[in-house]
């Protein structure tokens, strides 16, 4: 088992660990997935674990089911247990994303996971999650 600074989200049982460093807007894009239909897994912490050659992702203990609401304090809310990671959300400003990247993935735990950079405070962030879990991208040539 492996503990990151992250936050994660489920739609549909199917888990997104957003990344990034402290203040890159990981719990507020994590409440407007939850407006959208997620369910938290877990926020500023994740375990991650492999389960049958998926990455799962579940909460400490100690702070299953609370979320940083920013002005709010720490508030408790619904939340799944665990749920498997089909994609990782890498927090950056729109500077660092390419128009028409290429597909990206990275490894965890010895598990290859698909990837991309997202810019959080985009109006369209929450969209664009929700696309990334169900498409495959197509590469343009």
């Amino acid at each position: 088992m492996k503990t990151v600074h992250a936050t994660a989200v489920a739609f549909d049982g199917n888990g997104v660990l957003l990344r990034g460093p402290s203040g890159a807007g990981k719990s507020d894009l994590a409440l407007r997935l939850m407006d959208a239909g997620g369910v938290l897994i877990s926020d500023d912490r994740v375990e991650l674990s492999v389960l049958n050659d998926s990455i799962v992702a579940q909460a400490p203990e100690i702070i299953a089911g609370k979320l940083e609401v920013r002005g709010f304090g720490i508030v408790q809310v619904s939340y799944v247990s665990e749920a498997p990671i089909k994609l990782i959300a890498d927090l950056v400003n729109s500077r660092q994303i390419e128009r028409l990247p290429e597909n990206h993935t990275t490894v965890v735990l010895g598990r290859i996971v698909r990837a991309i950079l997202l810019n959080p405070f985009d109006s369209s962030a929450v969209a664009k999650l929700k696309m990334a879990l169900t498409l495959n991208p197509i590469k343009i040539e």
